[in-house]
C-alpha cells in the first residue's frame, strides 16, 4: 500500500518543541520535493513549509521562519518538521504532502498545488 504516514504530534506547552516525522512506505521520496501543511480548528490547510528532494533547499512560510525545520533522511525514506518555541497559534493537524516533482513546492493552500500523495495527519496542540 502506497502511503505516507505522519508521527510525533502531541501536547506540548508553550515555548517547548516537538519533531514531527513523515514516513513513506511502498514508495520512494527521493525523487520527491515534500511539503508540510497544517490545518486549525475552521481554517484552511495552510503551507508551512517544504524541502527538495536533495534535501538542499527549503523554504517556510513567514509563521514558521526561524523556529521550524524541515530536513530530511532519503535513506529511512523519512522528512522531518522540527519545530521549536512553539505557540498555542501553532495548533493544529500537521500534514506532509509528497510533490511528485524534485522541487520544493511551498504551497499557501493545500489546493495550490497538485501534490500527489498526502498523509492522513498529526494532531499537535500547544497549550499550558
Amino acid at each position: 500500500q502506497l502511503q505516507l504516514v505522519e508521527s510525533g504530534g502531541g501536547l506540548v506547552q508553550p515555548g517547548g518543541s516537538l519533531r514531527l516525522s513523515c514516513t513513506a512506505s511502498g514508495f520512494t521520496l527521493d525523487y520527491s520535493g515534500i511539503a508540510w501543511f497544517r490545518q486549525a480548528p475552521g481554517k484552511e490547510r495552510e503551507g508551512v513549509g517544504c524541502i527538495n528532494s536533495g534535501g538542499d533547499r527549503t523554504n517556510y512560510a513567514d509563521s514558521a521562519k526561524g523556529r521550524f525545520t524541515v530536513s530530511r533522511d532519503n535513506a529511512k525514506n523519512t522528512v522531518y518538521l522540527q519545530m521549536n518555541n512553539l505557540r498555542p497559534e501553532d495548533t493544529g493537524v500537521y500534514y506532509c504532502a509528497a510533490a511528485g516533482i524534485p522541487n520544493c513546492v511551498l504551497a499557501a493552500r493545500a489546493d495550490g498545488f497538485n501534490f500527489a500523495r498526502w498523509g492522513r495527519g498529526t494532531q499537535v496542540t500547544v497549550s499550558s
